[in-house]
């Protein structure tokens, strides 16, 4: 079993021993994605540069904590929907570099249908 499989069922075990996945359904999951985002950007709301790169330092446990809740969501959510989400994370890689070839993005950040 690969470690992305491991760890669902991890995340699946810990939802079912507490009787949840009758609250886990896709759209409160995805709602749930959203909000742990906006969790993880309270961090670096307001901040210039340097207070992101000095906040990050002194609060990395609690960042790290946000991007798990994050993963742990889009784990479960991809798994509920029946979504391998490596094949999709391969597939979605292969169309950015589709419309994003190198000799046009490199060093950019314009979107691809102005490049």
């Amino acid at each position: 079993m690969g470690e992305i499989a491991e760890l669902v069922q991890k995340i699946k075990k810990f939802r079912d021993d507490r009787d949840w996945k009758q609250f886990h359904n896709h759209k409160d999951m995805a709602l749930s994605l959203v909000l742990e985002a906006a969790e993880l950007l309270e961090h670096f709301q307001w901040k210039n540069p340097e207070e992101v790169k000095k906040h990050a330092r002194e609060n990395l446990e609690e960042i790290a904590d946000e991007l798990a809740d994050i993963a742990m969501y889009v784990f479960e959510l991809s798994d509920n929907l029946g979504i391998d989400l490596k094949r999709a994370m391969i597939k979605k890689l292969a169309k950015n570099a589709q419309k994003y070839p190198v000799e046009k993005a490199k060093g950019k950040h314009t979107k691809y249908n102005k490049l």
